[in-house]
């Protein structure tokens, strides 16, 4: 039986890799992980966490602005972008200590700088090398952008978060989540935000209610959304950024902002070389299981390119090590994943969208409903919101909970548990709703949407 220095070697130390080796430490593991930057990974340090301090930091914007109609005097706020950076970085640095603690007190082995493979039971990092008997592939994704002349000149996601002074004009490119986030939290601090959509609307993927509806509110707060529009040069002068699109228009900004996909971190360390599987996105190619295409090497998170969310790196991680050293075999599930964009206003999402739906279970029933939430009636704010439930006409079965407005991801967060627990539509009809709130709109829907004309033929 071969002799290894540790059980597990973890390489990357973001959400699914800390998690796993967290697990496998309080299970009596031998556990090291390596990370080249710093600990915490993609959404502690450079995503989720940080850009959601953001969206609330610009929040306020909206209650100031609302209070006048419910009897408070105007105030004047003055904001300032750099003390907000400061207390976003000084509330990363507390969350990385955390990180950090809870891995030593589990008894994981921290080892830093870069890991790469060298055979299938060997790592090496900064010059030394550690065997296992399992390695674990959690290197996480990076942003990419395209190759157009002066791209030089553009940032990503990961320094939009360390900006040293709030832009007067901004240019996102890009209709995913990131993007769309960005532009609420630029154009709610009083930027000038142009979003730039190759596509016809914003978040691919989503439910095209959702889609509409927020590309009319974010509309409404001011930000330009210039569909089917592609840029092809960029030009970096005195003036500013200058960007020039397909049709020979140019836009002008003081910073152009690209955030057009990610691509997995899978360069450099060694996978191909041993044998570990690629797919043609450069992902780790894994099983049901995450094990790769090497016995004993696995993978999870955003380098398999599956769900790149943070709880489903979690949860992929966890069934991983219960797996491997907790004699409880599980796969990881990722069926009704609820998901959130925190963009102004806000999105929630669990389970199927209509076309989604309409196309694996043909015959379904559609409810929705638009309405301004009450809060809205006094500011004076004609923001809307919008709810809809997706149902299997044969089984009653509820489908997909979509929503855009406020608090829409914290009310979707329970509705999912519905989902996974297989409720009817009967069964939210029976529940009886908390009023006055939002989310009693979702047990309240009886009208269903009619049929559409393509459907009905």
């Amino acid at each position: 039986m071969p002799s290894y220095d540790f059980d597990l070697f973890t390489i990357g130390a973001g959400s699914g890799g800390v998690a796993a080796s967290r697990r496998a430490g309080s299970y009596g593991a031998r556990v090291a992980i390596c990370e080249e930057s710093r600990t915490g990974g993609t959404c502690v340090i450079r995503g989720c966490v940080p850009k959601k301090l953001l969206v609330y930091g610009s929040s306020f914007a909206d209650a100031f602005a609302d209070a006048p109609g419910f009897g408070w005097e105007r105030v004047r706020p003055r904001f300032d972008w750099a003390k907000l950076i400061r207390a976003k970085d000084a509330e990363i640095a507390r969350l990385e200590g955390v990180y950090k603690n809870l891995l030593e007190s589990s008894g994981v082995t921290r080892i830093e700088g870069r890991g790469r493979l060298v055979d299938r039971h060997t790592v090496e990092v900064a010059g030394r090398r550690y065997t296992a008997a399992h390695v674990l592939i959690a290197t996480g994704a990076h942003p990419v952008v395209p190759a157009i002349p002066g791209i030089e000149a553009a940032i990503t996601s990961n320094e939009a978060l360390d900006l040293e002074a709030l832009p007067r004009r901004i240019i996102i490119v890009g209709g995913g989540y990131i993007a769309v986030e960005f532009a609420g939290i630029f154009a709610s601090l009083g930027s000038e935000v142009t979003l730039v959509i190759r596509g016809e609307e914003l978040l691919n993927g989503f439910d095209d209610d959702v889609r509409a509806t927020l590309a009319l509110e974010m509309r409404g707060r001011g930000v330009e959304i210039r569909a089917r529009t592609e840029i092809v040069r960029i030009e970096k002068g005195p003036g500013g950024i200058t960007a020039t699109t397909r049709l020979g228009e140019e836009l002008g900004a003081d910073i152009i902002l690209y955030a057009t996909g990610r691509r997995p971190n899978t360069r450099g360390i060694g996978l191909e070389e041993v044998g570990v599987r690629l797919t043609e996105t450069g992902a780790v190619d894994v099983d049901e299981w995450s094990r790769t295409s090497v016995p004993n090497i696995w993978a999870v998170g955003d380098v398999t390119n599956r769900l790149n969310l943070t709880p489903v790196a979690i949860a992929e991680g966890r069934a991983l090590v219960e797996t491997l050293f907790n004699d409880n075999p599980m796969k990881p599930d990722h069926t009704n994943v609820p998901t959130a964009v925190f963009s102004q206003p806000p999105v929630g999402a669990v389970g199927l969208t209509e076309r989604q739906a309409r196309a694996a279970y043909g015959a379904i029933d559609v409810y929705r409903t638009r309405f301004k939430p009450m809060r809205n009636t006094l500011a004076g704010r004609e923001e809307r919101t919008m709810m809809k439930l997706i149902v299997d006409r044969a089984t009653d079965r509820v489908l997909g909970c979509h929503m855009v407005g406020a608090d829409a991801p914290e009310i979707i967060q329970g509705f999912a548990v519905a989902l996974k627990c297989g409720a009817t539509k009967r069964q939210f009809d029976q529940t009886i709703g908390i009023h006055p709130t939002a989310a009693e709109e979702f047990v309240t829907m009886r009208e269903k949407v009619p049929e559409p004309a393509e459907a009905a033929d």
